[in-house]
């Protein structure tokens, strides 16, 4: 088409690409001799034979985009996600396999509570980390029947060695690897109550590092979602091993938990951002952030000896549930679920595949392969989350 619109009269052509005057052209009878005339025809042999090849080359070059274009193109699905899954969304593999199944992800990070108060028209899905505030965004955007949960992760506590080892040699913690150990949470409740110091426990006073009130950092629990998990599990075993659930139980629950939140000052709104503190040395000597991101950095190579994970008797999994607010947000979910090669990236990335507990590997004597003797609680209704959390921060 190009070519037509281009030379519309073929004398044009002609006198374009052979660059002499046409009025002496052996197209036209009688301007020239024999020997001229065979000259000119093999020139025009010539001119016709390189304007087919381009012609040919350019169909060519349009067939190869249009077959490419249907062999690799992705449908784009916008969401929103916890900013412990965005190295998982960002892993080149990820996005291979994303695409190979005709998906391309463009997702932004946010507080998983926080997402209740964004504007997600337009968006195909989000996907914070717990079923909670899932349900709250599937209520307040009318997303019908059941919501994906494709992988889960506990919460659990890094510790640096020295105070893993204080804590065991008080009883507030078991130690059964160099790397590994079990939180004891209703013993670091009672000292919590009693406002302990890390000087009043025996063996800390030969780390300097180790000074002021004992405690466990955490996100703020009414923007983040791990913050809020250790309400529900602090809450469940302050109430004895039962659920809050009533007005009373949460005033009960509030003291202790007004504690835990009120002795850290200011929160990271995210566990990406106090993980990373954690690993480059700022900060506590306890934090609380999700095994997929200890998992994760294990994957990379990384191997701190100074590192210490501590699984918390009592925790509470997070549930990473899919909010699919279109169809495309749906087939996303739907692969983030069945498909193999996502669940052994899931895997990877330090995620525990619902159904698969048999996939997730060990990494030595950091983690868990099997949670055994961790005990799951039960997380309050949405309403009672956010009520706990309101009052923790005062």
């Amino acid at each position: 088409m190009w070519l037509i619109a281009q030379f519309p009269a073929p004398l044009a052509a002609l006198q374009y690409w052979s660059g002499y005057d046409t009025s002496r052209s052996c197209l036209l009878p009688g301007n020239v001799g024999f020997r001229e005339q065979s000259g000119c025809v093999r020139r025009i042999i010539g001119i016709v034979l390189a304007v087919l090849l381009i012609g040919g080359v350019v169909a060519a070059v349009a067939a190869g985009r249009d077959s490419g274009d249907k062999s690799t193109a992705t449908k784009t699905v916008r969401g929103v996600i916890g900013s412990e899954k965005a190295e998982f969304f960002a892993d080149p593999d990820v996005v291979k396999a994303l695409a190979a199944k005709g998906l391309t992800v463009k997702a932004e990070t946010s507080g998983s509570w926080a997402m209740e108060g964004l504007d997600l028209e337009g968006y195909d899905f989000a996907l914070p980390s717990s079923q909670a505030p899932a349900v709250e965004l599937a209520a307040k955007y009318k997303v019908p029947g059941t919501l994906p949960r494709p992988f889960y992760s506990p919460l659990v506590v890094v510790a640096h060695k020295s105070a893993a080892q204080v804590l065991a040699d008080n009883g507030l913690a078991t130690l059964d690897a160099e790397h590994r150990g079990t939180l004891r949470m209703a013993a670091y409740l009672d000292a919590a109550r009693e406002d302990r110091t890390w000087q009043q426990l025996k063996g800390a006073a030969k780390y300097g590092e180790l000074s002021g009130t004992l405690y466990l950092a955490s996100t703020d629990p009414e923007s983040s979602n791990s913050g809020a998990l250790y309400l529900a599990a602090a809450s469940y075993v302050g109430n004895g091993g039962k659920v809050v659930a009533s007005d009373a139980e949460v005033g009960k629950a509030t003291p202790l938990l007004r504690k835990l939140i009120s002795v850290q000052g200011a929160q990271q709104t995210s566990t990406d951002a106090a993980f990373r503190d954690f690993v480059s040395g700022a900060g506590n000597p306890l934090v609380l952030v999700y095994e997929s991101q200890v998992a994760s950095l294990l994957a990379n190579g990384q191997r701190p000896d100074d590192l210490v994970v501590l699984y918390p008797d009592t925790t509470v999994n997070s549930d990473h549930t899919v909010v699919p607010l279109t169809e495309n947000g749906r087939a996303l979910a739907e692969l983030l679920s069945s498909e193999p090669g996502l669940r052994e990236l899931e895997v990877r990335h330090g995620f525990r595949p619902q159904g698969a507990a048999a996939g997730f590997t060990s990494a030595g004597t950091y983690l868990q392969r099997e949670l055994t003797g961790v005990r799951q609680a039960p997380v309050p209704t949405s309403a009672v989350l956010h009520e706990l959390a309101r009052r923790a921060r005062g």
